[in-house]
């Protein structure tokens, strides 16, 4: 089933992500999307910078062979997807930081030399927008 949701920069998080590699909850028994979720919310609206990027959520992105996973996405651009987070405000803030930079580029391709320290070495696949391939 799809819902419909705001067609604009997002960043989409998989609410049922295991909390780590080697747990699914943290102590409370709360799965590790869900509380990275609460983490992007709080610091996309503790910052008036991150106000054009969405937090969305959905149950399984079928990326389970890693955790804490968000795609990054916006109309007509390549899209990637990350995991391997803790579900922190400090990677929430990292996820914003390159959605934003995301949103602000051409066709989704954020230089290297402007990604967040927190986002290096958690890229899994980057998705072509639809009716394109990347060259």
């Amino acid at each position: 089933m799809l819902t419909r949701v705001a067609d604009g920069p997002a960043v989409v998080v998989c609410n049922t992500c295991r909390h780590s590699a080697a747990s699914p909850t943290d102590a409370a028994g709360v799965r590790g999307g869900a509380r990275l979720a609460e983490a992007l919310r709080s610091v996309r609206g503790a910052n008036p910078a991150f106000g054009g990027v969405a937090v969305q959520e959905m149950p399984c992105l079928f990326a389970c062979t890693e955790h804490c996973t968000v795609h990054i996405r916006a109309p007509g651009k390549i899209g990637y997807v990350l995991g391997r987070f803790e579900p922190s405000e400090d990677a929430a803030r990292a996820i914003l930081d390159y959605a934003a930079c995301h949103a602000a580029s051409e066709e989704g391709k954020v230089p290297y030399r402007d990604w967040p320290e927190g986002v290096k070495g958690h890229f899994v696949v980057r998705v072509p927008p639809a009716g394109f391939v990347a060259d």
